[in-house]
């Protein structure tokens, strides 16, 4: 494993004042009184107006959270506005970007196939390197056969609208990820939520009688904004016993769990054939861009002629695609990494722990830090910023009212020091 940067020079638990990113973002659209409209016939109606209030009041306290521009790639210190930067929000799971054999990988690839493909993948747009990296998806997570979108939102999208409609019903985690939940009201395929991670609330959900032709299940293996492991074992049994299909999206799960990071299923010890489907993204271990459905033979064959991103969507560029297929034969050569991913993140977890903080669900390389209100949430993230900490907030309507919360990610590259360094500040971010 490459051996990862310092933390920033003079890196200290002393503040810094470093600025936000709100001073330049907007081209001081938020300066001075705006005059805005938020009637029912104007183009942005009053849902528009919490997000241009609240964006204007961040940027009034120089705290506007997000959008953050790095001028370096990610990795465990970044820089940002002139200043290095211990990141702990990306989704870098197992250090692999600017790995030199996946740059190398896909400066190949620019080189033999150029930057775009020319066509979508059902006419002009497929590459021999397409097959090689949906072969290795395959063998990656044990199916007969996969098929790549150009995201992990696409390969949602692409599955659940080609498969399903309004004759059939969802039964969905009520904590999935909102590309599942737009791909089914895209479907207009009625959907049913269960409590999250709760088999007897499933269960109530099947016992219902609706007259749908179908029911798929739906859950992540990891949930995105809390860090837990979806119940995999229950969702099998009780799948078997309604004579129902399971989805399971692992785009969290790739690379984190289990001993060589297939995900879910590695975790759990449980057969891939359990699952009828799985779709993942390719834009988080995998350090590209990209998304994947792993399925059978049969079902790849008819999303090939079925689903829309894949007939009206420009194909996965061919650099892209070969830097995954560089990535996944890294993770299949170094497990260690997984191993490596796995200690970090529980050093930072129980360290939070320790300080009194709360992690919520967390068992995985996702953490919460739980904070609740909104505004507090924003303004912690903006104090971290000062130290020299980047962290990312979640605030309603990404998540419910009442529980925002920082979104700490910790990678492979992380060294003991970058996350003892992000304890003793979080330590003294408590006493302030």
């Amino acid at each position: 494993m490459n051996q990862s940067p310092p933390l920033p020079k003079n890196s200290s638990t002393v503040k810094k004042d470093f600025p936000s990113s709100s001073g330049h973002m907007f081209q001081d659209y938020f300066i001075g009184n705006v005059e805005d409209s938020y009637k029912k016939r104007d183009l942005m109606d009053a849902r528009a107006r919490r997000i241009f209030e609240n964006t204007a009041l961040a940027c009034s306290m120089d705290a506007y959270p997000f959008q953050a521009s790095l001028s370096t790639r990610s990795g465990p210190v970044v820089e940002m506005d002139g200043h290095k930067m211990l990141m702990l929000s990306s989704y870098d799971y197992l250090g692999l970007i600017g790995d030199p054999r996946v740059d190398e990988a896909a400066i190949a690839a620019v080189r033999k196939y150029g930057t775009g493909t020319g066509g979508a993948r059902l006419l002009t747009g497929t590459l021999d390197l397409h097959h090689e990296l949906e072969e290795m998806v395959a063998r990656f997570k044990g199916t007969e056969a996969a098929i790549t979108f150009t995201s992990g939102y696409a390969a949602n999208l692409a599955v659940i609208g080609a498969l399903f409609g309004p004759a059939d019903r969802v039964i969905a985690d009520a904590l999935s990820h909102r590309s599942l939940m737009d791909a089914c009201r895209l479907a207009g395929v009625p959907i049913q939520t269960f409590a999250h991670n709760d088999p007897t609330s499933l269960r109530h959900q099947l016992e219902k009688e609706t007259g749908a032709n179908r029911t798929l299940i739906i859950s992540d293996g990891v949930f995105s904004m809390d860090g837990d492991i979806g119940c995999l074992p229950d969702l099998i049994a009780l799948k078997n016993e309604f004579n129902c299909f399971l989805l399971m999206d692992e785009s969290h799960a790739s690379g984190v769990l289990g001993e060589r990071g297939r995900g879910t299923d590695e975790h759990f010890g449980v057969p891939t054939a359990e699952v009828d489907i799985w779709t993942g993204s390719l834009a988080k271990a995998i350090p590209s861009s990209g998304g994947f459905a792993a399925v059978s033979q049969r079902l790849a064959i008819f999303l090939q002629h079925a689903s829309a991103p894949f007939i009206f969507s420009g194909a996965m560029a061919a650099p892209v695609a070969a830097a995954t297929c560089a990535a996944l034969k890294i993770l299949k050569d170094e497990p260690e990494r997984v191993a490596r991913l796995q200690v970090n993140a529980l050093f930072l977890r129980e360290g939070l722990q320790s300080l009194g903080y709360d992690t919520g669900l967390s068992e995985t390389a996702v953490i919460p830090v739980m904070l609740h209100d909104d505004a507090k949430t924003a303004l912690f993230a903006r104090k971290l910023r000062d130290y020299g900490i980047l962290v990312s907030p979640v605030l309603f309507p990404a998540v419910a009212q009442g529980s925002a919360r920082l979104r700490l990610c910790v990678t492979a590259a992380h060294t003991e020091e970058h996350l003892q360094f992000a304890l003793d500040v979080f330590e003294k971010m408590r006493s302030a």
